[in-house]
């Protein structure tokens, strides 16, 4: 039986129609993720599908029914027409996709494709584990144009510390397999990046390095899930910042590199924030979601990271065989990541780092009793990652005024004013 938060934790009292009556309007999803199969061939120890509060995968049927899928390829299509979007991303997603098998996902790009056409444009991208990558999964990314995401956790030590097979074997040797056949001619132009879960046990210069090998257009490094109820692993209850120096480290090495050589998606963003722009994820900043999840039996969810922090808090009750996308634009939980700096609690207001901030990962910010409505329980690390890059970032702007003042350019030639980093104390 799902359990739910109480009516008092936000965003459950969000009055979305009041927000509607001010002049608020929804974004619009362009990002769908579709759990096209529910199960994994690994067992990762930290997995928020598997390992955390929601349990909810137990009672999902193993594969996206086809006729859910003729649903959810409607449900986007008309989504897209109404708010008149000519693009759409569309992730396939578990689980392990790779699970359902070669003619499911054709299908599924059959029919979200079909569906869309010819007005509106799907760009399909996988997330995938690796293990399984090889040449007819490849052939087929290649014809529909697939970008595919690996997760890979750095060097073998690392990686199989947490990556396991169900037996308890590692898998990076498989994984390095199938990112070779990935890397290789003529498939290098699919590959669109590494995800990795931060590890304070592994050095964070070699957990880099170590993805190095593989030229990654993008690493993202991720944040192990957990809540003030539930604290990730080393983050003690205390303003030390054992994540942000590990953090710190990897932004040193690789900012001061002679020349970049990937990017780092949480340090672009910092630097985005810092400079004035928007945020391109959910990790920092206040740029509105737009992302919708269907899950495997048809539900429509929010992010499912969600599922970290309680039983069915990713949870919405819509389905796509009745429900249209426009419903779950007004759901409180959705709107709640939509309204900048409204959803913020009274702490992260008050704080000079909230617009490059925006108060972390949403399912960080998770305590009972007030629901998500909190710094995240990463608060010091990401203080503590953020100044340092603006201190960095300054100083280069600095050097920059300066020599373009000796070449006679004067103090005109930039104009950029970095906000201010004055902090305030999570609890």
């Amino acid at each position: 039986m799902a359990v739910g938060p109480e009516k008092h934790e936000w965003p459950a009292m969000l009055d979305v129609q009041s927000l509607l009556g001010r002049g608020w309007r929804p974004t619009p999803f362009r990002e769908f993720i579709l759990k096209i199969h529910s199960r994994c061939n690994l067992a990762c120890d930290y997995c928020y599908m598997y390992e955390m509060a929601d349990q909810s995968w137990r009672g999902q049927p193993r594969k996206m029914a086809r006729p859910t899928v003729d649903w959810t390829a409607r449900r986007i299509a008309e989504h897209a027409r109404t708010r008149l979007l000519d693009q759409v991303d569309v992730t396939l997603h578990g689980g392990e996709p790779l699970l359902a098998g070669v003619d499911h996902l054709r299908y599924t790009m059959d029919a979200v494709r079909d569906a869309c056409a010819p007005d509106v444009e799907t760009r399909f991208r996988i997330q995938t584990n690796g293990v399984l990558l090889d040449p007819p999964f490849l052939e087929l990314f290649d014809e529909y144009g697939v970008h595919v995401g690996v997760s890979l956790d750095g060097d073998e030590e690392g990686h199989d510390r947490h990556r396991k097979t169900p037996s308890g074997r590692g898998s990076f040797q498989s994984v390095r397999a199938g990112l070779h056949r990935l890397t290789a001619e003529p498939y290098r132009h699919l590959f669109s990046g590494l995800l990795s879960t931060v590890d304070l046990r592994n050095d964070p210069v070699a957990t880099y390095e170590a993805m190095l090998e593989f030229q990654p257009p993008v690493i993202s490094f991720l944040l192990p899930h957990g809540n003030w109820d539930t604290p990730p692993p080393g983050r003690p209850p205390d303003s030390s910042t054992p994540y942000g120096d590990w953090l710190v480290t990897v932004f040193d090495h690789w900012y001061g590199a002679p020349e970049k050589r990937t990017s780092v998606r949480l340090f672009d963003d910092i630097l985005r924030l810092l400079l004035g722009r928007r945020s391109t994820g959910e990790a920092v900043g206040l740029t509105p979601v737009a992302v919708l999840v269907v899950e495997t039996n048809g539900h429509i969810e929010q992010v499912d990271t969600l599922k970290s922090a309680y039983e069915g808090a990713a949870g919405t009750a819509l389905h796509v065989s009745r429900d249209p996308f426009e419903t779950a634009l007004t759901h409180p939980s959705i709107a709640a990541r939509q309204i900048r700096e409204l959803a913020l609690g009274s702490v992260c207001r008050e704080c000079g780092l909230r617009k490059v901030c925006g108060a972390g990962h949403y399912a960080h910010r998770y305590r009972s009793g007030t629901g998500f409505r909190n710094p995240s329980v990463f608060c010091p690390d990401l203080q503590r990652l953020i100044t340092h890059v603006h201190a960095v970032l300054s100083r280069d702007i600095a050097g920059i005024r300066s020599r373009r003042g000796q070449s006679g350019g004067g103090s005109k030639s930039t104009s950029l004013c970095l906000p201010s980093m004055k902090t305030t104390a999570s609890g």
